[in-house]
């Protein structure tokens, strides 16, 4: 058998990566219904938005129909839009972000500019969501019943819009990836150092963020939703993160280029910009997607591994179990995206979005 010590570790190293990162996988497989609401705590929506006027009227319209007992109120930081992102925002008080100051990412200023406004009144929670993000009208008692079983940041990964052919190839891996770097039961575990967060759908107790530093603490994150959820646990909170079936995402994605471009704009960021760790990701993904390709019978096996860990998440997005051993090729488009990713970092050109570049 050749080179039968490589294939031993290719086995070795995806049965830790499926039993060893606390059944990241797992998560796909159930949605766990919270407890009943006891009391109802006050709650102001934070929505960041910059020229979302193909979603933000729906999004609003999902927040404003929430089923909840107690106050609740949206604020909406129009972030120098020039679509008539503002008009279309029915239901949520307004506040024009003043000019980006430096230090400051334009999400997290705007988010800043709403809390801000909303800070006043001393709300109870700040629930931080997207400008592309619709809640099922129960959702608020959802998120808010997770947190009175003692956690101080609940997270829910949006169930990502996955119709179009480009979607239903690369979508569920974003997720699968995503919850393999952030396994949901480490973060929710408070012995656990991971700490981890959706953007789409957090909602923070005010004084573990004011404990935490503010959003001031995490200004020029890019990934700021999993900064966040690391200040808070750092200084004592408890994070809960988890999918969910009732917060949708409504941003589409017409083609693979698109999703590279969404892709790109962060990934060298979780490299920490460092091309040595760059050199690492090329290698390991290649090791543990790859290889396995070419080397039966032990990649064959480890192929087999990955193949049903991925089941899990492509059956909670319809789409079909045949896709799950083109996982190594998704993984491959992923890492092009990655170098696509840094490249533009050193042109310059990092972190684009929204008409913005991120500073060097």
């Amino acid at each position: 058998m050749p080179l039968w010590w490589l294939q031993l570790l290719l086995v070795a190293a995806w049965l830790f990566l499926a039993f060893a990162r606390a059944g990241f996988w797992r998560e796909f497989l159930k949605w766990n219904q919270p407890p009943d609401l006891t009391g109802a705590p006050s709650v102001v929506a934070v929505v960041p938005a910059r020229n979302e006027a193909a979603t933000v009227a729906k999004a609003i319209g999902s927040l404003a129909a929430q089923n909840y007992p107690g106050e609740f109120r949206i604020v909406l930081c129009d972030d120098g839009s020039t679509d008539g992102t503002a008009r279309l925002a029915k239901g949520a008080d307004i506040v024009t972000a003043s000019p980006l100051p430096a230090g400051w990412t334009g999400k997290l200023w705007a988010m800043r500019e709403a809390v801000r406004v909303a800070e006043v009144n001393k709300p109870d929670y700040y629930l931080f969501t997207d400008a592309d993000i619709t809640h099922d009208p129960a959702n608020l008692q959802s998120l808010v019943a997770r947190a009175q079983q003692g956690y101080d940041l609940v997270s829910y990964m949006a169930t990502l819009n996955c119709r179009t052919p480009a979607e239903q190839l690369l979508i569920p891996a974003f997720v699968y990836f995503f919850f393999l770097l952030y396994p949901p039961a480490l973060v929710r575990n408070p012995r656990s150092s991971a700490a981890g967060a959706a953007g789409g759908c957090i909602l923070v107790r005010r004084e573990a963020l004011d404990r935490a530093g503010g959003l001031e603490a995490i200004r020029g994150e890019l990934i700021d939703d999993c900064a966040l959820a690391k200040a808070v646990k750092r200084t004592g909170g408890r994070v809960y993160l988890s999918l969910s079936p009732e917060t949708r995402s409504i941003r589409q994605y017409d083609t693979a280029g698109e999703i590279e471009r969404m892709i790109a704009r962060t990934a060298f960021t979780q490299l920490h910009y460092s091309f040595i760790a760059l050199i690492g990701c090329t290698l390991g993904l290649m090791f543990a997607f790859l290889i396995p390709l070419a080397l039966p019978p032990g990649g064959t096996i480890a192929w087999a591994i990955l193949t049903l860990t991925y089941i899990p998440a492509l059956r909670f997005y319809n789409v079909p179990a045949w896709q799950a051993p083109l996982l190594p090729f998704v993984a491959l488009y992923y890492l092009k995206a990655t170098w696509h990713s840094a490249i533009a970092y050193y042109r310059g050109e990092g972190g684009a979005w929204k008409g913005r570049v991120l500073p060097r």
